[in-house]
């Protein structure tokens, strides 16, 4: 499995950026895909996921009602559409994908990783 993130950039706090991950390669369904960050110093931290072939989706509660999560199965590719940005949004988003229908928070549980794409959010 190969993970391809694109999308970030620099935007004023308030606006919107819509990230892609594209996926190829083979995988097993029902498999997950999901969207964590990383601030300077920290350790990755779930932002939200969702099950691909099946029902789900789940959010970190620091970006519920702003985030949305979604995906186009034809293309093989998931986004988050992330509205209402905050300075505090600034990070490296990496997408990432399990097998399995269980939602993991867990940056542990993933076996795949995307190489980050930058989001600025500037007040």
């Amino acid at each position: 499995v190969q993970l391809q993130a694109s999308g970030g950039g620099l935007v004023q706090a308030g606006g919107s950026l819509r990230l892609s991950c594209a996926r190829s390669g083979r995988t097993f369904s029902p498999y997950v895909m999901g969207w964590f960050r990383r601030f300077p110093g920290k350790e990755r931290e779930f932002v939200a996921a969702i099950v691909l072939n099946g029902v789900g989706t789940r959010y970190a509660d620091s970006v519920l009602g702003r985030f949305t999560i979604s995906r186009d199965n034809a293309k093989n590719t998931m986004y988050l559409q992330m509205d209402s940005l905050k300075p505090e949004d600034t990070a490296i988003y990496y997408c990432a994908h399990r097998v399995g229908s269980n939602i993991n928070i867990d940056s542990n549980a993933y076996a795949y990783w995307g190489q980050g794409t930058q989001v600025t959010v500037s007040s």
